[in-house]
């Protein structure tokens, strides 16, 4: 992996935390998703309009079949995601997402579509997967907890967890090959596969107005905030996959568990910091081993 790609990874990261963070706290639904995704398609309606205006009358019905793709599977991502918060803890489900996702599009990328990874890339895979889990508490996780109520909140936040991160190396997959191969704008890959979030998301909003009016008052600044800048982390992303591997820019995304780790344990109060601190330091000895191998 290039200096370019891995900066655009570490930076894509450092967003990316804290936009989960700020779904975390807005606590939403889909409805929260679909107000996201509102203001991803008005505020970057500039960028997106101006792209799509010298590149999309050239598209065939493959690209637009990946990018309606990629919209549907983005919209399960938010869905079981914003779900997840609700049920468990931003430090269960992130990391287990995070680190499953990556790990599924890598093997992916090399069992599949044939790219090669040296023995330091897979001690970097390795190190990334081992400090997802030590952030998301390690072997605590597999014990049996005197607190039900707590058990069940660790157990869901493993479901949602694994369900998002089946969601992310779907879209990974997806996505990379619309960039790499169909050599498509990554914006305009995630610009217009958010038209199809929008249409998707839109009959929860529409089934009960009122509600949503209420829940927009109380989440459009973590809305706001989310449209401005997780398609910034994500596109960054797609930008790093023309490249670079995909099986080593899915990987070094891990690197967001840093920044979650520091930032997240701090605003949010959760799970034991000595061992996110840990994990934190596997993931980023993890990307390092991925940059040089």
């Amino acid at each position: 992996m290039t200096l370019t790609a891995l900066g655009l990874v570490i930076f894509a990261g450092l967003i990316h935390a804290s936009w989960n963070i700020a779904a975390k706290k807005a606590g939403g639904d889909s409805r929260f998703a679909f107000f996201t995704a509102v203001v991803i398609m008005v505020f970057w309606a500039p960028v997106g309009l101006w792209l799509g205006w010298q590149q999309i009358p050239g598209w065939g019905a493959r690209p637009w079949a990946f990018v309606a793709a990629s919209g549907v599977i983005h919209v399960l991502y938010h869905t079981v995601l914003l779900r997840g918060y609700r049920k468990s803890d931003l430090t269960v489900v992130y990391p287990l997402a995070r680190g499953s996702g990556p790990l599924m599009s890598s093997l992916f990328a090399i069992l599949v579509l044939g790219e090669q990874i040296s023995a330091l890339g897979v001690a970097g895979i390795v190190a990334v997967v081992a400090g997802v889990f030590m952030v998301a508490g390690g072997p605590t996780l597999f014990r049996t907890l005197d607190d039900a109520q707590r058990h069940a909140r660790v157990r869901k936040g493993l479901v949602y967890g694994l369900l998002t991160g089946v969601c992310i190396a779907s879209y990974t997959v997806v996505d990379g090959y619309a960039v790499k191969v169909l050599l498509l704008s990554p914006i305009l890959v995630d610009y217009m596969g958010n038209f199809v979030r929008v249409a998707l998301l839109m009959p929860a909003v529409v089934r009960d107005i009122p509600t949503a009016r209420v829940l927009w008052q109380q989440q459009w600044k973590f809305a706001l905030l989310g449209g401005i800048i997780s398609p910034v982390s994500y596109v960054l992303v797609l930008y790093a996959m023309q490249s670079a591997p995909m099986g080593h820019v899915a990987p070094a995304r891990e690197v967001s568990m840093l920044f979650a780790a520091l930032l997240g344990g701090q605003l949010l109060g959760e799970g034991d910091r000595l061992a996110r601190l840990a994990g934190a330091v596997c993931i980023a000895t993890g990307v390092v081993a991925l940059a040089l191998g």
